[in-house]
């Protein structure tokens, strides 16, 4: 896919089932249904191009074998993109995903000191008058190299360009590690999207997810 695949790390940490998709008694692809976070959902979905043409009747056995009643994927993953509106309804979002598009120069607030509270660079802040005025880090248990960019601004501190610039320093720090900055927010959290959009994080997909229709 190319992208931050914000479940990647479900199956390392033993937090999905894997089932795998077999055709004339070959290893064709697989599926994967979490079973903490997220259970009876469908997360992933893969079949090898040459039986992409059976992707649905295999994603449909898949349904049926798992009992899966939910299906939650991202609009950059094509595939199982499908299956969501070949097997679903009542399809909703609940997270807008950002991929770092263009290079900031955003002034530092006046007053202001950005810092890494660890050796890692993986937590920052930015410090005003002896106050902690914003704070964030890097994530990056979802799937490397990608990094999942998170920050929180004080309320007094808020709208006056402390998440911004902290977010194009964790980006800075992102790349000086060799990882790629990514990030997410709730469709309906335009501040934290106005914020991230300042700092050259675009939207590049949504999260959405659907009840379970085999009928269709």
């Amino acid at each position: 896919m190319q992208c931050q695949i914000i479940q990647d790390s479900f199956l390392e940490r033993r937090l999905s089932d894997p089932y795998v998709i077999e055709h004339d008694g070959e290893a064709v692809g697989y599926g994967l249904v979490p079973n903490k976070y997220y259970e009876h959902t469908v997360c992933e979905f893969y079949v090898a191009p040459p039986h992409r043409r059976s992707a649905l009747p295999m994603f449909r056995t898949l349904l049926e074998v798992s009992r899966a009643r939910h299906i939650r994927t991202q609009t950059n993953d094509p595939l199982l993109l499908l299956m969501l509106f070949d097997c679903a309804s009542n399809i909703t979002a609940d997270n807008v995903l950002f991929a770092d598009r263009f290079t900031t120069s955003l002034p530092r607030p006046p007053g202001a000191v950005a810092r890494a509270k660890d050796k890692r660079n993986e937590e920052w802040v930015i410090e005003h008058g002896g106050h902690i005025a914003a704070s964030g880090g890097l994530l990056f248990h979802y799937n490397p190299p990608y990094g999942d960019i998170f920050m929180d601004v004080e309320q007094r501190y808020r709208q006056q360009g402390f998440g911004s610039y902290l977010v194009q320093e964790l980006k800075r720090a992102c790349y000086e590690m060799g990882k790629i900055p990514a990030a997410r927010c709730g469709p309906d959290n335009a501040i934290s999207r106005r914020t991230l959009e300042k700092a050259g994080m675009l939207p590049c997909g949504r999260v959405l997810q659907g009840d379970v229709t085999l009928t269709r």
